[in-house]
């Protein structure tokens, strides 16, 4: 078993372990909230801390165009540059990258692009985007990619995966040259677990066709990574495809490492992938739907902005113990969001990441006691744990 992780629990395919990284250890299967720029956007970091957010994900390629690499690195690293001792997970910019579209040429060398900001024209290479993730010191990093656009018919889709994985080879090679330039300093490790170093992830592409996904998977596992993730999903594909494509991967890959399924989903969804054996996922849509008044509750979700709930005295989730459901009524929730005061986007994202976290802590404990078969998919356990 890769010693940087422990499975503890399985059940069914489901598994819970221990994620041992750096600066502290994470519980999996994990959900990690996502702060694009060094910041989970509304939310500070001691709120993340008791909600029990365990791992962050942060942007490579928001990072790197502001404050830039070298700022973070001169700063002692992300973790101090943002006040987090947890561990933190750094994507490649690969899936930002593609996002531009129009604004960047990809190569064998890698991605020629300009930049949102300004226009700026900028390049990241496998080499550059693992230099750029050693300085930005995250506990796991993640190989450089390209995410494959869909639709992509199967020639195209294939001509990504190899592509992919010739730049995950160059990746791997950079980071054992380099790894030792980690700009940790041996007092950022008050929590150190064995794992003394980052751990590489590579990524599984193939767009939507099945075998491709098993060619990608085994070839991906051939380069020897510390984990593997399933990319190029949740890009405007169908959910059942989603889920084919994720079931078409995990076989394939080892069963004692960490699997990360990139960039989903909602509460139901992030139910489902645990099922299938995923332990770490992310997304966006918590805090983003927060911004927009829509919130996730046990009973379902609710658009705050609706008239309905201008004279609802009711907490928000009756079976939730964020401070928000405690303190706060429907109400006075949609008052904030109609006035278009700051305030309903923190207390609206408070919410929805206290929802996502007690959810993927309640599939956890209900792996742990092996009766996750009958686990309500999307809806808060009576095991979730309060704050």
């Amino acid at each position: 078993m890769t010693p940087s992780f422990q499975i503890e629990a399985r059940c069914g395919a489901a598994r819970a372990g221990t994620l041992l990284t750096a600066h502290a250890p994470v519980h999996t299967p994990v959900f990690m909230p996502v702060g694009t720029a060094g910041t989970v956007k509304g939310v500070p970091q001691e709120t993340l801390e008791e909600l029990g957010a365990e791992l962050l994900l942060a942007n490579t390629y928001h990072l790197y165009l502001r404050p830039g690499m070298e700022t973070v690195r001169r700063l002692g690293g992300l973790h101090r540059f943002m006040g987090w001792e947890r561990a933190l997970l750094t994507d490649s910019g690969g899936f930002q990258v593609f996002s531009l579209n129009e604004l960047r040429k990809v190569s064998e060398e890698g991605v020629e692009f300009r930049s949102h900001l300004d226009g700026s024209s900028h390049v990241f290479t496998p080499e550059s985007a693992t230099g750029a993730q050693i300085a930005l010191g995250a506990d796991v990093i993640m190989a450089f990619d390209e995410c494959t656009e869909h639709p992509a018919d199967q020639k195209r889709a294939r001509e990504s995966m190899e592509l992919t994985l010739r730049w995950a080879g160059r990746c791997k090679r950079y980071f054992e040259e380099h790894k030792e330039e980690v700009p940790w300093k041996t007092s950022d490790l008050r929590r150190q677990t064995s794992a003394k170093r980052q751990l590489l992830f590579g990524i599984v592409q193939g767009g939507m066709h099945a075998e491709l996904r098993r060619e990608s998977a085994q070839r991906t596992v051939e380069l020897g990574f510390d984990g593997y993730a399933i990319g190029g999903l949740s890009v405007g594909e169908p959910r059942h495809l989603t889920r084919e494509m994720v079931a078409a991967t995990l076989e394939h890959l080892p069963a004692d490492q960490p699997r990360y399924l990139m960039g989903v989903g909602t509460p139901e969804e992030i139910v489902e992938y645990a099922r299938l054996g995923v332990d770490m996922m992310d997304c966006v849509l918590p805090t983003r739907a927060a911004r927009h008044g829509l919130l996730y509750t046990s009973e379902g979700r609710i658009s705050i902005k609706q008239a309905r709930y201008a004279q609802d005295e009711s907490p928000l989730d009756r079976r939730c113990g964020c401070r928000v459901c405690a303190r706060y009524s429907r109400a006075y929730l949609r008052h904030l969001y109609a006035s278009n005061e700051a305030l309903a986007g923190l207390l609206n994202s408070l919410h929805n990441l206290a929802y996502y976290l007690d959810t993927m802590r309640a599939v956890r404990h209900s792996i742990e006691l092996g009766d996750f078969a009958g686990f309500p998919s999307g809806v808060r356990s009576p095991h979730a744990s309060g704050r």
